[in-house]
C-alpha cells in the first residue's frame, strides 16, 4: 500500500534535505571508530559501521544525527580523499594483489592490480606506487587501486630512501648531461686571478665544492675579501633542456649518506666545482671590511678564472686555530690565509652581535651508514670556528649581492623573513611582559627592535621564553623584490653563493651578470619563486621522513633497550611531549598514559607548552628528562618513551 507511495517518498526527500550537515576531516582509531574533525575544537563521533565507507584523513560532508542520546555523523558525500597517488607495501594472498597504504593510521589491505602502463611483476613485501581508483564514498562496492610504477624490493637496504622518495614524488637520479652541456658557452673576458692563493673550507667529504675565498689585509687594518663562487650559468644557458631540468629539481636533495644533485654530476662535482689546482671560471665580488667590522659602500662584482690553492676541511682548519690535533697548513701563504679570515670573522661577529642577529652555536646529529646503506651510529658535529669562518664570508657576499641587485634592479630573488604579524606581535608582547620583558608590539615589527629583541633574549638565554617567542614568528620565504630579512638581521639578502645546489642562486647569477655586462635583465616570475618554495618544502620532508626511519630502525638494537636517554622536550601536543634524545637527535613521543595514569587530571596546553597534573606544573618545553624507550613502532617510524620520575632540570 506504501510502497511506491508518492506522497511518503516526498515526506522522506524532505526529512533528508532538512537532516543538518557538517564537513570535516576524518580521523580514525585503531579500535574502529572514529571522528570527524570540524576543527581544532569541534569533533563529531563516526560508529565503526560508518567508518567502513571513509578513510582516516578524507574530506567529506556527513548527515548530523543523534543516537543513543549522542550526536553522530553518517559519511553522505566525499570531497577530497586523503589517498590519490600514494605509496605502499604488496601483499599477495591467493594469487591476488593487496597493498597496504604506508601512513601511520590507515590499517586495511585496499585490493590492487598494475595499471595498464605497468609491466612489473610483484611479490609479497615490494613496495609500490598506487592511485585509488575506486571509494566507497563514491558509490563503488569496494576500495580499489591501480599499481602505477615499482619502487624496489623488500630487501633494499635502501627503502627507506626510494619509498620517501616516490612518497614526495621527488627525482632518485641525477639529471643526464649531454656533450654539449660540458661546453663553456661564454665569451666574456674574465680577470685573472689564477695566481692568487684562494683556498675553500668545506667537510673532507664534499666534492660539489660552490665557493672559495681570498683574503689581504690592507695597512690601516681593513680587510679585502674576494669571494669567488662557481659559475653553471656560463656551461647552462637559460631555457636549455638542462636549465628547465634544474628548475624543476630546484636543489640539491641532501639526504641521510648521499645527495641527488640538482646538476648532473659531471658539472657539479668536476667541470663546475672549485676542486684544488684547477682553473675555473668564477663570480666574484671583493668587499672591504673595516676595522669596526662594518663594510664599505664600495662593493665590486666581476667574472673571473681562480685556480684554488688548497682544499682545506672544516675539522683541521678548526682544529689548527684552536691549537689542537697535529694538522698543519701546507704552505706560509695559506697559513697567513686562515688567520686573517679568522679576524674578518671575530670582526664580523662582534659587529654582528650589535647590529644584527648572531646565531647560537648548534648541534647537527649526522648519520654513519654502511656502504649497503645499513646505519651504524649517529655522529654528533658543532659549529666551529671554521665553520663561522666560511658562514661570515657568504653572509657577506649575500648582502653585497642583495644591495647591488636592489641598487641596479629592483628585483631577484630575496630570501625574506618578516619577524611578527601584528596579532602575533601583540601575543609576543603579552608573553614577555609575564616574564617581566618590556617590549611593544610596534616596537618588535620594526626590524632595529626585532633584532634587538632577538639580542635580550640571547643574553638572557632562556630555553622556554626562546621557543615560544620562536612560535610567534613568521616563517622565512623567497621574494622576488627586495625586503628584510628579520632572524638576519638584514634589510635585505639574496643568495647566489650556492649556483651549483641551488637554483635561485642561478637566477641572482644571471642577473648579476646582466648587470655587469650591461645586457637586458629577466625578472623572476612568481611562478618560479613559488615553484623553488614548494620544493624546498618537499626536499626537507624527504629528509626528516628518512631521519625517521634510520632513527627507528637503529633504536630497536638490543644496546637500547633499557637505556636511560637524556632527553630535551620540544613540544607538547593535545595528547602527550615530544622530546629529542640528546644523545643522537632522535624524536621521541611520551603519551599522556606514562605522564599520568588518570586523563581527567592531565592538561597538555599547547598554547603555553606545558604539561599540568591536578593544575599544577609538572613539564614544560626545553625542560631536560630522562627517558627510557618503551615501543618501537617500525611501521609508522614512531619512536614511544617513558619518563623517569624526575626532571633533569
Amino acid at each position: 500500500m506504501f510502497q511506491n507511495n508518492p506522497l511518503l517518498t516526498q515526506l522522506k526527500k524532505n526529512l533528508h534535505a532538512k537532516t543538518p550537515r557538517v564537513e570535516g576531516i576524518v580521523k580514525s582509531t585503531e579500535r574502529g571508530f572514529g571522528f570527524l574533525e570540524i576543527d581544532a575544537q569541534k569533533s563529531y563521533f563516526i560508529p565503526p559501521k560508518n567508518m567502513k565507507k571513509v578513510m582516516h584523513g578524507d574530506k567529506i560532508v556527513a548527515l548530523l544525527k543523534t543516537e543513543n542520546d549522542r550526536e553522530i555523523v553518517e559519511p553522505e558525500k566525499l570531497l577530497e580523499p586523503f589517498l590519490n597517488r600514494f605509496v605502499g607495501k604488496i601483499e599477495k594472498k591467493d594469487n591476488r594483489l593487496f597493498i597496504m597504504p604506508d601512513y601511520p593510521f590507515l590499517k586495511d589491505l585496499i585490493i590492487c592490480q598494475p595499471n595498464k602502463n605497468c609491466f612489473n611483476i610483484f611479490q609479497n613485501g615490494d613496495w609500490a606506487v598506487a592511485r585509488l581508483t575506486k571509494h566507497k564514498l563514491k558509490g563503488d562496492y569496494i576500495f580499489y587501486a591501480e599499481l602505477t610504477e615499482k619502487i624496489t624490493k623488500k630487501d633494499d637496504p635502501l627503502i627507506p630512501w626510494w619509498v620517501t622518495l616516490a612518497r614526495h614524488n621527488l627525482d632518485i637520479k641525477e639529471p643526464v648531461a649531454e656533450e654539449t652541456d660540458l661546453i663553456l658557452k661564454e665569451n666574456y673576458d674574465r680577470k685573472d686571478l689564477t695566481d692568487l692563493d684562494f683556498i675553500t673550507i668545506d667537510n673532507i667529504n664534499t666534492k660539489d665544492i660552490d665557493d672559495a675565498i681570498f683574503v689581504n689585509e690592507k695597512t690601516n687594518g681593513d680587510i679585502s675579501l674576494t669571494v669567488a663562487i662557481a659559475d653553471p650559468t656560463a656551461y647552462i644557458q637559460y631555457g636549455s633542456k638542462l636549465d628547465i631540468l634544474a628548475s624543476k629539481r630546484a636543489f640539491t636533495n641532501y639526504l641521510p649518506g648521499f645527495n641527488i644533485p640538482m646538476l648532473p654530476r659531471k658539472l657539479s662535482e668536476d667541470i663546475c666545482s672549485l676542486n684544488p689546482n684547477k682553473r675555473r671560471p668564477v663570480l666574484a665580488c671583493n668587499i672591504t671590511i673595516l676595522k669596526n667590522g662594518n663594510t664599505s659602500d664600495k662593493i665590486d662584482f666581476f667574472l673571473a678564472w681562480i685556480k684554488s690553492k688548497s682544499k682545506l676541511s672544516y675539522d683541521h682548519v678548526s682544529d689548527w686555530i684552536e691549537k689542537s690535533g697535529s694538522w698543519k697548513p701546507p704552505t706560509k701563504a695559506i697559513e697567513k690565509q686562515i688567520l686573517v679570515l679568522y679576524r674578518l670573522c671575530l670582526l664580523r661577529m662582534k659587529w654582528r652581535k650589535i647590529n644584527a642577529v648572531l646565531f647560537k652555536d648548534s648541534i647537527e646529529y649526522r648519520f654513519h651508514l654502511s656502504e649497503s646503506g645499513n646505519i651504524i651510529d649517529v655522529l654528533v658535529e658543532k659549529r666551529r670556528i671554521a665553520h663561522k669562518i666560511i658562514e661570515e664570508s657568504m653572509i657577506l657576499a649575500n648582502i653585497s649581492a642583495a644591495n647591488f641587485l636592489s641598487k641596479n634592479l629592483g628585483f631577484g630573488i630575496y630570501n625574506v623573513h618578516a619577524g611578527f604579524d601584528s596579532v602575533n606581535a601583540e601575543n609576543a608582547v603579552s608573553f614577555l611582559r609575564s616574564y617581566n620583558l618590556k617590549f611593544s608590539a610596534k616596537e618588535i615589527t620594526t626590524l632595529k627592535g626585532f633584532c634587538n629583541l632577538r639580542r635580550v633574549l640571547n643574553i638572557l638565554s632562556n630555553n622556554y621564553i626562546d621557543s615560544r617567542i620562536r612560535r610567534f614568528q613568521s616563517f622565512g620565504d623567497f621574494s622576488t623584490i627586495p625586503g628584510p630579512h628579520f632572524a638576519l638581521g638584514f634589510s635585505e639578502y639574496a643568495t647566489w653563493t650556492s649556483p651549483i645546489r641551488k637554483y635561485s642562486d642561478m637566477i641572482n647569477h644571471r642577473l648579476l651578470k646582466s648587470i655587469i655586462k650591461k645586457e637586458p635583465s629577466i625578472k623572476p616570475t612568481e611562478e618560479i619563486k613559488l615553484k623553488i618554495s614548494e620544493q624546498r618544502r618537499r626536499n626537507r620532508m624527504s629528509e626528516r621522513d628518512i631521519s625517521d626511519w634510520l632513527y627507528a630502525i637503529l633504536l630497536q638494537q638490543k644496546k637500547y633497550k633499557n637505556k636511560k636517554f637524556d632527553a630535551e622536550i620540544i613540544d607538547i601536543s593535545r595528547n602527550g611531549i615530544r622530546a629529542r634524545l640528546i644523545e643522537n637527535g632522535a624524536n621521541v613521543f611520551i603519551p599522556g598514559l606514562f605522564i599520568h595514569p588518570i586523563r581527567e587530571e592531565l592538561n597538555f596546553n599547547q598554547e603555553t607548552g606545558k604539561v599540568f597534573i591536578n593544575n599544577v606544573i609538572h613539564y614544560k618545553i626545553s625542560d631536560l628528562i630522562q627517558v627510557t624507550l618503551s615501543d618501537i613502532r617500525l611501521e609508522t617510524r614512531s619512536i614511544i618513551a617513558k619518563p623517569e620520575l624526575s626532571k633533569l632540570k
